[in-house]
């Protein structure tokens, strides 16, 4: 049982890295917003969803963040895109985990992917609209953005964003799936306590 536990804690760390490096190749996507920022960062918590369970894969997403915090810092002084970040990838892990964990198989992983995905668009959209856009303009000391223009925003710009993000990371997720199914089943069975 303590091999078990130092291993997956090993494992979580191991795939918290290699996210935070992932999450250091961000870049705009074009004709949306330039602060929204791509990354495939949200591969490796996939991997920790599938291999062992949510609360693996929330600590991948916290790893990711704090370390890509202290590396990089934030324009705000406080880690309001991170926390962000951590947001989306919570967003995202969750449907993944109760679908897959159903079915455990390639439908089950797509469709949960897919859950994720709009999971992750409408609850973000809902999010930045609530709590991260008015914390980056009060932080920043900016105008607000309000009204229609708050509203093209979040429809036209966060919304898209994260559809076009959750499309491309379940993609990747499910090219990786079927290439690694049998250690990922090795894996899910030598790790989930």
């Amino acid at each position: 049982m303590k091999n078990i536990k130092l291993r997956k804690m090993l494992v979580i760390s191991i795939l918290g890295s290699i996210a935070t490096i992932l999450m250091q190749f961000n870049f705009p996507l074009p004709a949306l917003p330039g602060f929204l920022k791509f990354d495939f960062g949200e591969v490796p918590a996939v991997i920790a969803v599938l291999t062992m369970g949510p609360v693996a894969a929330i600590a991948v997403e916290v790893i990711k963040n704090v370390l890509h915090w202290f590396i990089n810092g934030s324009p705000t002084g406080l880690p309001v895109g991170e926390i962000a970040n951590l947001a989306t990838g919570i967003l995202f892990v969750i449907p993944i985990y109760f679908i897959f964990n159903k079915y455990r198989n390639t439908k089950g992983l797509a469709g949960g992917l897919i859950a994720g995905t709009i999971f992750m668009a409408v609850g973000m959209s809902f999010l930045n609209y609530v709590v991260f856009l008015p914390m980056y303009t009060y932080f920043l000391n900016i105008p607000a953005t309000t009204g229609d223009a708050l509203y093209t925003m979040i429809i036209l710009g966060i919304l898209p964003f994260n559809l076009l993000k959750g499309v491309i990371i379940t993609v990747i997720s499910l090219l990786l799936f079927n290439s690694m199914k049998q250690w990922i089943a090795k894996q899910r069975s030598g790790l989930m306590v």
